[in-house]
């Protein structure tokens, strides 16, 4: 049986990137948001659900992880949970459902078509030259640390011209994306000298300028000197110059935040730093340090919030968060 579920504000259904289980869920009523990254300009979008507005279903029926961060946006909110049989037995037995789900896909599908022939018009794509263009546009996600979306285009190119000119770019390309996304998540891809997508060779960037900075701020945090680390870490993530130190210096500005008590920007800050990287090495100590911003904000029943949702994701009692976490959480008298 589907199962009912309490919601108050602010509380994280399921973040982009997130497994949730083969879930479907219905709004039975309040409010609930989306937040997803618009795949030709990287933009930050949200789209509301509505009560009985059903949200998940693509993942959920297509068994990959979930491509926005459903957030609760009312005071009160409850939420109908469904399996995926059950969701199916309830559709077949309701023709309205099935034609509502069909319109949504409909919509999002000439959407993304039309995004897709954006980015692909906007980097040389030539319909004469399919396979040229086919490794402009991974090159075009790849320039824009886009990174999942560059994968699965580089790997369609060599499905599709393994012996291709671009195909030794492509096969290195992928990788060390792979290679580095199995050790320090997908966020820390290196610099890869590759050709621009008018065919010159892109020389690539010497990072030392930017990982000299990036550890004289984390040597500044280590004396106390928060504001001064700060300072350098944002220009870091301003320039973006190199993806792996952008992602880093992210997490140490929310973490500058917190120890500068600006607890309302912190929790801004690692929210837009949780959509642009929902599987970022150190989401369960942004989430942490948002559950304490919260609890310093005197919104107790937020922190509670954001502790449980670490326990949710890591369920190894001896893991270092998730003891704080429990000591936390026993403070607040929720134990």
């Amino acid at each position: 049986m589907p199962k009912k579920v309490q919601y108050r504000d602010g509380a994280v259904i399921y973040f982009r990137g997130e497994n949730a289980g083969e879930k479907i869920y219905l709004l039975q009523n309040g409010k609930v948001t989306l937040s997803y990254q618009d795949i030709e300009t990287g933009e930050s979008l949200s789209d509301s659900v509505w009560p009985g507005e059903f949200f998940g279903v693509k993942a959920a029926l297509g068994r990959y992880p979930e491509e926005e961060n459903a957030i609760v946006v009312s005071r009160e909110t409850t939420i109908m949970i469904f399996s995926v049989p059950e969701f199916e037995q309830l559709a077949s037995s309701n023709i309205r459902i099935i034609m509502k789900m069909l319109k949504v896909f409909s919509n999002e599908l000439r959407r993304v078509h039309r995004q897709t022939a954006n980015i692909m018009e906007k980097e040389g794509y030539d319909p004469e030259n399919p396979e040229q263009g086919l490794f402009n546009v991974g090159a075009y996600y790849l320039k824009n640390n886009r990174f999942p979306q560059a994968q699965y285009i580089f790997g369609r190119y060599l499905t599709y011209y393994p012996s291709g000119k671009n195909a030794a770019q492509a096969a290195i390309n992928l990788q060390i994306m792979s290679s580095e996304a199995a050790t320090t998540g997908p966020t820390a891809v290196p610099v890869i000298k590759q050709k621009s997508s008018i065919g010159q060779e892109d020389a690539g960037r010497d990072e030392s300028a930017t990982a000299k900075a990036y550890y004289d701020a984390v040597s500044f945090i280590s004396q106390g000197k928060f504001q001064q680390a700060f300072t350098i870490l944002k220009t870091i993530l301003d320039n973006a110059e190199d993806p792996g130190y952008t992602a880093k210096s992210s997490f140490e500005i929310g973490r500058c935040l917190f120890m500068l008590n600006k607890f309302d920007e912190c929790i801004q800050h690692f929210t837009r730093m949780l959509t642009t990287y929902p599987k970022h090495p150190n989401l369960p100590d942004a989430l942490f340090l948002m559950a304490q911003s919260h609890e310093n904000r005197g919104k107790k029943d937020m922190a509670e919030v954001f502790y449980k949702k670490i326990l949710s994701m890591i369920l190894d009692g001896d893991n270092p968060i998730n003891i704080k976490v429990k000591k936390a959480l026993a403070a607040l008298g929720r134990a």
